[in-house]
């Protein structure tokens, strides 16, 4: 019988990896078989692959498994199964723990049962047990501990089940209505488990259990007590080489790596995972997944500490990411097929392209990313795709496609509890409309910024939308029509003035917290007739853009100089005094310290200065300031992490634990950078 016989191993998907081959592969299918089952008894990863060849070297000499060695084969099988093959591994289990019903193992067939229900989907169809098989996991952890209690389960099948519906309770903290006691209730379950395996830690089985205790014990700990944790993963790893393991522990590594970037310690981060990609005792080659998730955290590192020390590494530290970043690309698209993984590496190479002015290259690997993006239910990363897509069409001159990106990202990032990055990226999409010479549909998508802006109760941002819509309605209506909506920006910019501490009182609201329309839309003004914002359809593409608009943004700026008026510049000039000096999106300075009287004062002293100075600026540049022509968008920087850790005691791709990470950019109280 083969170990993929047709009813039970044809599913549609190869296992992640074949296992490893070593040189000395034996030709005789009972040396197969020998080597198959010491394998399989070493917890080794190359077991599936070579109970593979045994079985296909016994069924050509006309042997067949055993129902015991059937049921190793597919449970070594399903612990191979990663990434597109994922999905295989819960029948292959089930199917496994019935075989070793009939071979009289139950022990084991209860380890296979607990496997099959952490294998198999979770609510929503997303990965990871639910509640009901945290269950079932109860259930069988108290059949696994009255087997052991008559001697038909060993010391290391009964740990194993108690691991498993630990594990599944650390996955379902974040749901429960008291996460953090639940966490310390698993913290005791974890500790009774470490006392239980302890006494037989000589049994390499028993180390192994231990080892992978040790690590949900670290990473349910880490955002309670880092210190802690770092001790826990660090014993982890130590009893994983201690079991006679020379293969990699990738998960303990992840997580470790991920807490010393939390407490600072990038170099020790660093030197574990280039360890952990070239080992210096030679062993079993690393699985391709786990080579671009290693390479991927490796990169995070090296930028995580480039941004730390920026003097400190030069250029090669700095250049250390791209490669990195690439052979996460490769190996994420080799056996491996994980779809999440490569669009990740495929988007911060990208962005490590567009940071150094490779713009086209940048947008071929942002496009990929995107499309790998969605299938993904993680908003953030296709609004940070298709922003610094946005970004980079902007810099190579392709003004209307820019337009399309931002409008796109601006309406995704509208779901947000935080509403503060839409209203910026619809302002950017009115940059890239008005850079592309639609004055008119750029003077509407400022509009709905400057009410995006109200919305979220940052009227200096929305002073500065308006002040920029007045620019775009000059050229489409006139200088009458302007000066109406530079008062309208005047007005804005005084609320924001006076309700300057409340303004940062509504920053530190809790994310989510409601915020009132405090005011309505401005009145048309003279020569504008006013037309509601076209909606943006994600699904069809469609945007309120300019197709095929002209994009010679010097010429838009020659009819901007020539229009421009000095009574602007002082009407304008005053705007940037109140608007200049608001908390938000990087309008201005962190702080206010000034009074309103003296914040007046000083916008009537030098209103004239910074008039000439600014009207000229702005005449060269023919875009708004702050628009990224010259280089990237700073907010593009501050747009929430995709695939951050959802929940406090969550892991993401990087192994990074969400109560440890850094804050994300739209918790309360978090400046996010906006137009300039």
């Amino acid at each position: 019988m083969s170990s993929r016989s047709p009813d039970e191993f044809r599913l549609g998907v190869r296992p992640y990896d074949q296992g490893f081959r070593g040189g000395d592969e034996p030709e005789d299918p009972h040396e197969l078989l020998h080597r198959a089952r010491r394998l399989t008894a070493e917890g080794h990863p190359g077991a599936g692959g070579a109970w593979e060849r045994a079985a296909t070297a016994l069924r050509r000499a006309g042997g067949a498994l055993t129902p015991g060695d059937h049921a190793d084969a597919l449970d070594a099988t399903a612990l191979d199964c990663r990434g597109a093959a994922l999905p295989a591994a819960g029948p292959l289990f089930f199917r496994a723990a019935d075989l070793h019903e009939q071979a009289g193992q139950r022990g084991k067939a209860l380890v296979s049962r607990a496997r099959a229900l952490v294998a198999g989907p979770g609510p929503g169809g997303g990965p990871g047990p639910g509640a009901t098989a945290c269950a079932r996991l109860a259930e069988l952890r108290e059949r696994a501990t009255a087997l052991h209690a008559v001697g038909q389960a060993d010391t290391a099948e009964t740990a194993t089940v108690r691991l498993l519906h630990a594990s599944a309770r650390a996955d379902l903290l974040d749901t429960a209505p008291d996460p953090m006691a639940e966490a310390a209730a698993v913290r005791e379950e974890l500790d009774r488990l470490l006392a239980f395996a302890a006494p037989h830690r000589e049994d390499p089985a028993v180390l192994g259990v231990l080892a992978d205790t040790r690590a949900v014990l670290g990473r349910i700990t880490a955002p309670d007590d880092p210190a802690a944790a770092l001790s826990q993963l660090r014993a982890s790893i130590d009893d994983h080489r201690a079991g006679g393991r020379p293969w990699p522990a990738t998960e303990q590594q992840l997580l470790l790596s991920a807490l010393l970037r939390t407490t600072g310690a990038f170099e020790e981060a660093a030197a574990l995972l280039r360890a952990a990609l070239a080992p210096e005792v030679p062993g079993p080659p690393l699985r391709a997944g786990d080579r671009a998730r290693l390479c991927l955290a490796l990169a995070r590192t090296v930028a995580g500490a480039g941004e730390r020390w920026p003097t400190t590494g030069g250029p090669e530290v700095a250049d250390e990411e791209i490669p990195l970043l690439a052979e996460s690309v490769h190996h994420s698209d080799g056996p491996s097929d994980d779809v999440r993984v490569g669009a990740l590496a495929r988007l911060r190479l990208g962005v490590a392209y567009a940071e150094r002015g490779r713009c086209l290259e940048a947008s071929t690997l942002l496009e990929r990313a995107l499309a790998g993006f969605s299938e993904e239910v993680d908003t953030a990363a296709r609004v940070r795709a298709r922003a610094w897509l946005a970004d980079c069409a902007l810099r190579l001159g392709e003004s209307g496609r820019a337009s399309r990106e931002y409008a796109l990202a601006a309406v995704e990032a509208l779901s947000w509890d935080d509403r503060r990055h839409g209203a910026a990226l619809s302002h950017r999409t009115a940059d890239a409309l008005g850079a592309a010479g639609a004055p008119e549909k750029a003077a509407r998508a400022y509009e709905r910024a400057a009410d995006l802006w109200r919305a979220a109760g940052d009227h200096a941002a929305a002073a500065r939308s308006l002040r920029a819509r007045s620019r775009q309605v000059r050229i489409a209506w006139g200088d009458v029509a302007a000066e109406v909506v530079l008062a309208e920006a005047a007005r804005e910019a005084a609320r924001g003035r006076r309700g300057s501490a409340g303004s940062r009182a509504a920053h530190d609201r809790p994310v989510g917290a409601a915020v009132p329309v405090e005011h309505a839309r401005p009145t048309p003004v003279a020569g504008e007739t006013r037309r509601p914002a076209h909606e943006v359809h994600s699904g069809d593409g469609t945007v309120d853009a300019c197709d095929g608009a002209p994009t010679d943004v010097a010429a838009h700026a020659e009819t901007e100089s020539r229009t421009e008026s000095r009574t602007e510049s002082g009407i304008e000039a005053g705007i940037e005094a109140g608007a200049g000096t608001e908390v938000g999106l990087g309008l201005g300075s962190e702080e206010d310290s000034m009074t309103d009287s003296e914040t007046d004062s000083e916008a009537d002293s030098e209103a004239d200065s910074e008039a000439d100075s600014e009207a000229d600026s702005e005449a060269d540049s023919g875009v708004d300031q702050g628009s990224g022509v010259g280089g990237p968008w700073p907010g593009l920087r501050e747009l929430p992490e995709p695939f951050g850790p959802w929940g406090r005691y969550q892991v993401n791709v990087y192994g990074e634990v969400g109560g440890t990470g850094q804050r994300a950019a739209t918790a309360a109280g978090t400046r996010v950078q906006g137009c300039e």
